[in-house]
């Protein structure tokens, strides 16, 4: 008897130690997984870093920042990077303009006042908009949407702001829509109840009561979808042509940060040139951009999340 207890609890003995030996090792190939897109950025930023810091060397970080000109690709180039930013932040804005009151008008009906059976229709047909190429985008804009305002405003450029922006806000839409709609949709129905209780209408709880409960989140898919606005690149590439220009009307051509960056790798540059090394600085400065946009928003929604 006691012989088969000890062989027992050897037995049990070893079930618990292959256990943990599996348990370790589950845990080591999750971390390394985890590991993946941390080391993935930490190898963007390297690059970025020293190719940018070689262009530095090469031209004032001055005359970058705060140059009016960008000619990187004339004879006597120029590179000063504002009119490339103003470009970026100029279709950012404006396609916000439309994708926000769009998307949070989408997601307000859809939590609020959509049936279950309309919500499942029609949230799927909004996702759509989202799986569309970016390249499609691009061509609807240039064939449909410039063609189209060129009828109301005759003095539009063929490449414009204007336009690449109207495609860049319907890309974004469903971004804002459905996220915006699962975060209000996780708002507590009590407080819906409490707040028809007390005589509120479903608008006066729509907006004063659902939608400053999910502020948090809905600010989330704002800046979410504002940074995949400012990393566009085919839409403004097709629509908005490719001219660097310090302007903020969105009727004329101009360039952004993304569209010179493929303006100039789809051509025949000289590894480790000067115009070579503009594509990394670029595209650091499209990097901190977008790292500091997202460091305000996780800010202000420290500042304003709400726990359920």
């Amino acid at each position: 008897m006691y012989a088969i207890q000890e062989k027992s609890k050897k037995i049990n003995r070893n079930k618990i130690k292959k256990r943990n030996v599996k348990e370790r090792c589950i845990k080591i190939i999750l971390f390394l997984l985890a590991s993946i897109s941390i080391l993935t950025t930490i190898g963007i930023v390297i690059i970025l870093s020293r190719e940018t810091i070689s262009f530095l060397r090469e031209v004032s970080i001055i005359e970058f920042l705060t140059g009016t000109e960008w000619t990187a690709l004339f004879a006597n180039p120029k590179f000063g990077v504002l009119p490339l930013v103003m470009g970026t932040l100029m279709i950012a804005v404006y396609g916000s303009f439309i994708a926000i009151p769009i998307g949070l008008g989408s997601a307000i009906y859809l939590s609020e006042y959509a049936s279950e059976k309309t919500r499942k229709i029609v949230k799927p047909l909004l996702e759509i908009l989202s799986g569309i190429p970016s390249i499609v985008y691009g061509y609807f804009a240039l064939t449909f949407i410039t063609p189209l305002l060129q009828k109301v405003i005759p003095d539009i450029n063929i490449f414009n702001a204007l336009s690449a922006s109207v495609a860049v806000g319907i890309m974004i839409i469903p971004m804002i829509s459905s996220l915006s709609e699962d975060a209000m949709k996780a708002v507590p129905n009590e407080i819906r109840q409490g707040a028809y209780a007390l005589g509120a209408t479903k608008f006066e709880v729509s907006i004063k009561i659902v939608v400053p409960a999910a502020l948090s989140s809905i600010i989330s898919s704002f800046v979410l979808a504002i940074s995949r606005a400012i990393g566009e690149t085919m839409i403004v590439s097709l629509a908005a042509g490719s001219t660097p220009k310090l302007t903020l009307n969105p009727l004329e051509s101009v360039q952004t940060m993304t569209s010179f960056i493929v303006q100039v790798a789809s051509g025949d540059v000289t590894h480790g040139s000067l115009i070579y090394k503009t594509i990394f600085a670029v595209g650091m400065l499209l990097f901190l951009i977008t790292l500091i946009m997202n460091i305000i928003a996780r800010m202000i929604i420290k500042k304003y999340r709400e726990e359920y």
